[in-house]
Order: C-alpha cells, then sequence, then structure tokens
C-alpha cells in the first residue's frame, strides 16, 4: 500500500464549491487535500450558466423571498475576488458581462411594479437604452425594455483555471473512494488504495454525494436531483446576450448567456423556464424546435440560417426538499467528523465555505496540526466547456 498521508481537512469534489472552499481553507493556513474522480469543474459547474445572481430573478413575483435575501450579497463578494481584492484572489477570472439584465419583448408584466420596489433588488436596477443595450437587442425592430442588474457574469472554464491554481499541490485524481475505519469511527478515506486520515472530511461533489454517502453507510442528508434541459446554439449572426426574458409568470421565460468558443464565434447558452418541467419532457429535437420558436419570436432580426443548435441534460444535485423545490441557501449537515454539503447554486460557493468554516471554528478544529508532507500526486485534469463538447 501507498505511504498513508493526513491532513486537516480532505474534500471530495473538484466542482467551484470544492475548489472555492480548498483555496479559502488553504489562505486560512489550513493542510487540505483535494479529490475529484474525473476533470475538474466536469459536473455541475462547467455546465452552469456563470450568472453570479443577486436574488434578482427570485423576487420576479413581487416578494421578497428567502432565496433573495441569501443570495443578495454574493455579486459583491465575487467582484471583490475578481478584482483581487476579496477572501480570494481571482484576479484574471474572465468577466464576460459586468451585468445581466431583465428584458421584456413588450409591456412589463403588471407583478413588476412590486418587484422594482422590494428590497431585493431596490437600487441596484436601472432601465438602459439605446447603445447601453445589451449587443444583440441594439436593433431598429426591438420594442421590448431592458433593466440593468448589478450581476456579474463570469467566464466558469477561467474561474476553475484560476480556482486550481490556487489549489497548489494540494489536487489529488482518485476514482477508488471507500471508508477508512479505525474502531468502528470515520477516520479519513481509502483512495485508490491510499490511506489518507483527515481530521474534517468534506463531501461537495454534487451528484456524486448520493453514491458516497451509499458507501460510507449514511443515510441522511438525501440527496435531490431537479432536473434541466437546457439548449446551446452557435452561428456567426449571434451577438453577446446575458439577459432574462420576462414571461408573465414568477419564471423568467428564457435566460440567455453567451460564450465565446474556441473558434472566435459566440454561442447562447439558453435556460429559465424553457429548461423546466416541459422542457424537460422534451426529446431533444422537440426542445429544439421549441427553442428556435422561442428565439425567433423574440429576436426575429437574428439570422439562424447557419445556426447549429444541441441540447444538454443538466441534473441540478441538491439536499432534499419537500416539492422538489429549490433550497433558499447552500447546505451543510455533519456527522462527526464528516461533513455533507450542496451549494444549490454556483453563487453561493462562498456561503458554503463559510458554513464549512463556521463548523471547523465550532469543532475547535485549527490549523495545521496533523498534516504530513504531500508527495507529488496524481493530479485530475480540467474540465472542457461544454460546448466545446457539443458544438465543436
Amino acid at each position: 500500500m501507498s505511504q498513508a498521508l493526513s491532513t486537516d481537512i480532505l474534500i471530495v469534489g473538484g466542482g467551484i464549491a470544492g475548489l472555492w472552499l480548498n483555496a479559502r481553507l488553504r489562505r486560512l493556513g489550513y493542510a487540505t487535500l483535494l479529490v475529484e474522480n474525473a476533470a475538474l469543474g466536469g459536473g455541475q459547474s462547467l455546465k452552469s450558466q456563470g450568472i453570479i445572481h443577486g436574488g434578482a430573478k427570485y423576487a420576479l413575483h413581487g416578494a421578497l423571498t428567502g432565496a433573495s435575501e441569501a443570495i443578495a450579497d454574493m455579486p459583491r463578494r465575487w467582484r471583490e475576488a475578481v478584482a483581487g481584492q476579496g477572501e480570494l484572489d481571482l484576479s484574471g477570472v474572465r468577466i464576460l458581462s459586468e451585468a445581466h439584465y431583465l428584458w421584456s419583448p413588450g409591456s412589463l408584466a403588471g407583478n413588476l411594479t412590486s418587484f422594482f420596489a422590494s428590497k431585493a433588488v431596490r437600487g441596484r436596477v436601472d432601465q438602459v437604452k439605446g447603445d447601453q443595450l445589451p449587443p444583440a437587442l441594439q436593433h431598429p425592430k426591438f420594442k421590448g425594455k431592458v433593466y440593468r442588474l448589478a450581476e456579474l457574469v463570469l467566464d466558469v472554464p477561467s474561474l476553475i483555471t484560476r480556482l486550481a491554481e490556487l489549489a497548489g499541490d494540494s489536487l489529488l485524481a482518485g476514482h477508488d473512494i471507500k471508508p477508512l475505519l479505525e474502531n468502528g469511527e470515520l477516520v479519513g478515506l481509502q483512495i485508490d488504495g491510499r490511506e489518507i486520515r483527515a481530521r474534517r472530511i468534506v463531501l461537495s461533489a454534487g451528484a456524486g454525494n448520493a453514491e458516497l454517502l451509499a458507501a460510507l453507510g449514511v443515510e441522511q442528508p438525501r440527496q435531490q436531483l431537479r432536473p434541466l434541459h437546457m439548449v446551446l446554439v452557435k452561428g456567426r449572426d449571434l451577438k453577446p446576450l446575458y439577459a432574462h426574458c420576462l414571461g408573465g409568470g414568477p419564471k423568467p421565460r428564457i435566460t440567455v448567456t453567451s460564450h465565446p468558443a474556441a473558434d472566435g464565434q459566440w454561442v447562447w447558452y439558453l435556460g429559465g423556464d424553457i429548461a423546466e418541467a416541459d422542457g424537460v419532457a422534451r426529446s431533444e429535437p422537440a426542445q429544439i424546435a421549441a427553442a428556435q420558436k422561442e428565439v425567433q419570436q423574440l429576436l426575429p432580426w437574428v439570422d439562424l440560417s447557419d445556426a447549429r443548435w444541441a441540447t444538454l441534460r443538466v441534473d441540478r444535485a441538491e439536499p432534499a426538499q419537500s416539492g422538489l423545490v429549490r433550497p433558499d441557501n447552500a447546505f451543510l449537515a455533519d456527522h462527526g467528523r464528516l461533513l455533507v454539503g450542496w451549494p444549490t447554486k454556483l453563487a453561493l460557493s462562498p456561503d458554503f465555505a463559510d458554513r464549512v468554516i463556521a463548523a471547523l471554528e465550532r469543532d475547535g478544529i485549527t490549523p495545521g496540526e496533523s498534516a504530513t508532507l504531500l508527495p507529488a500526486l496524481p493530479r485530475p485534469p480540467l474540465g472542457e466547456p461544454v460546448w466545446e463538447q457539443l458544438l465543436p
């Protein structure tokens, strides 16, 4: 068997939540090791749209919800980090857009009056016109209204690259993960036959948490998978657009983000209501047809004659909730040495790290008491953007 290792904190799962937590802990002086069984960001992270939500879309029905309150401070924290002045130094991460937009194709829905007055968005919403409009909406035929939200959109691949840099030598590619027990107590994990002892073990593997919990014989917390059926379109006439298109209901009719492909073209990544219940039930051809109809109705001036389309099914892994609803906050539960969590949304990764750090402080787990010098370890690769896989 390989040499046994020990560390302060052993993290399982190399998505943005695990990588952010790893970087925060290392900055605080903890010895860490993060294990990933595939590619960094290759689960949910690279399938996200990169929007650092501040609560706006959760208040579209006009009421201030728990979700909008919990997430309201996330844009500030991310902006400070990307500027190199926050809890992490994420300078060098590409900002795709300094703002996300609310876009009404016609008259504003009546419930937006209370929405714009709500505490969730007060002081952070401004109407934009003319050359302030997103490039894709700067067309004479556009007759809607557009409001700017103070929510930046990040290039997720560059974010993962930067977080991997901050990880230094703490990353480990590992596939066969088993509990390491001593007198019936969990004291670490066996990773591909290597014993790794840790004072705390954090599961942040997204959908992989369920399998890990089963392997560890832990029944709670349970996981839910909330399915989405996203759409991607790539074409020469596409211009950058980062916006929620408002419909008559409490959810955006469609949410568009734009991502630069390796060949210089833009890819629109479409979520929102179109990707949820009805979209999940559709086949890939039917979902593409529905998306084509939406885009043609909303943006009839965009030439899609050479566009290529694809869909992507995504299971958002979260702690189980009654009625399969989306949790308001990041989630963390602890079973002694084992901490289990889901950030529930990319933007809430700092909140997830806060919860882990609070649990360590509560239990008196201070940095650097039981770590061994790490040998050279096999390192997991960086994940590839989904648009490069589906629309090369």
